[in-house]
């Protein structure tokens, strides 16, 4: 096995220096221990004097040397800080010469995270200009509406019926929009509380293929149900549920033409599989790659018709990815589309553990009240 070891430039300064002042004060004792007369004591000791004066002058230039370079490192690096908060938006970074000391290390990570800001403002930018653009339709519609009927049309009945109705659809079309923001930004911003959670998948999965049974009764569902009777997925309940209604509800507005879902579940020794399928228009591999994008729509004329606003997915997969798994898309234009999840289960050591745990929550509630 190969250790690699990285010394950095102040590391090897001090390592100089202390091996310069050992090598110099051996050298000196073994020789007065050979010939430990009066005259070679004092010559050597002369000797000794000097040999400090070097070793100190070459760790003073050494230190300068190093000092110097850190000091203009950190200038760049303070020169680069100034522009930025000068201009928040500029994509400048830190630039200097890649060396093995703390200050390229300290200069990395801090491009790193002036990475990761810029993706995230630019994240939220993107996301205002898409909810401004998504609001801007229905409002627009909804001023039109109002102003004929300011104008004219409240004297017709016909044109004044046709008009509510359609307002009101675009009231609609705002209130499914605005509620799946708020959906986005509690996903972002899930309670650590959640992530211990976990749920029998059987019972859940039943309740979710009845309810959809219930509601598309033109529609065929092909149930496949190969759980294990206990199994346990580490999800919150209403998490699971809202994944699985997302990809359902998404399933059947893109199958007009053929009247057919496909809901499948199983699990092996480490996780559940859950697949979604439809027979509908499917996805061309350029869309795929951006199913999952914020207020991404294959369609956006059709979308807006089924009353998709392109968030619904975005939540999926993130909601699935705060819980370790995973959540992959297939598809073929004109064939149909299937989604397939990937969750861990709860392994018995677990819910050993959880048990334990419970159970000293239970007596540290009972000392409580005791007392």
């Amino acid at each position: 096995m190969r250790i690699s070891i990285r010394f950095k430039w102040t590391t090897m300064i001090s390592i100089v220096i202390l091996a310069a002042y050992i090598v110099v004060a051996i050298l000196a004792m073994r020789t007065v221990d050979e010939i430990a007369t009066p005259e070679v004591i004092h010559s050597f000791e002369t000797k000794l004097i000097i040999a400090g004066i070097v070793v100190f002058v070459v760790g003073i230039v050494l230190s300068f040397f190093a000092v110097t370079q850190v000091l203009k490192n950190l200038k760049v690096i303070n020169n680069t800080i100034d522009d930025l908060n000068k201009k928040p938006d500029s994509d400048s970074r830190i630039k200097i010469r890649k060396r093995n000391d703390e200050v390229y290390d300290l200069t990395v990570n801090i491009n790193k995270m002036l990475d990761r800001m810029q993706a995230y403002t630019n994240q939220q930018k993107e996301f205002v200009e898409d909810v401004s653009h998504e609001l801007r339709t229905p409002v627009a519609v909804l001023e039109g509406h109002l102003s004929m009927l300011q104008r004219w049309g409240k004297d017709d009945p016909e044109v004044l019926n046709d008009s509510i109705n359609s307002s009101l659809q675009e009231l609609k079309r705002m209130q499914s929009l605005i509620q799946e923001m708020l959906d986005l930004t509690r996903v972002e911003q899930i309670d650590s509380d959640y992530l211990d959670q976990t749920t029998e998948i059987k019972p859940l999965f039943t309740q979710v293929y009845n309810d959809f049974k219930m509601i598309h009764t033109d529609f065929v569902i092909n149930f496949d149900d190969d759980i294990r009777e206990g199994s346990m997925v580490k999800i919150y309940r209403n998490h699971l549920e809202q994944v699985l209604v997302i990809l359902l509800d998404n399933a059947f507005k893109y199958s007009a033409d053929r009247k057919e879902i496909s809901l499948s579940a199983s699990t092996n020794s480490e996780v559940l599989e859950i697949a979604v399928q439809d027979y509908g228009l499917g996805i061309a591999k350029n869309d795929v790659k951006r199913i999952f994008n914020r207020f991404y729509r294959v369609d956006k004329a059709r979308s807006r018709k089924r009353g998709g606003n392109g968030l619904g997915l975005s939540i999926a997969k993130r909601l699935v990815e705060i819980y370790h798994g995973t959540l992959e898309v297939e598809s073929v234009v004109g064939s149909g589309t299937v989604f397939r999840i990937e969750l861990p289960l709860v392994q018995d050591s677990d819910e050993e553990n959880d048990s334990e745990e419970k159970a000293k929550a239970r007596s540290k509630k009972k000392r409580i009240e005791a007392k």
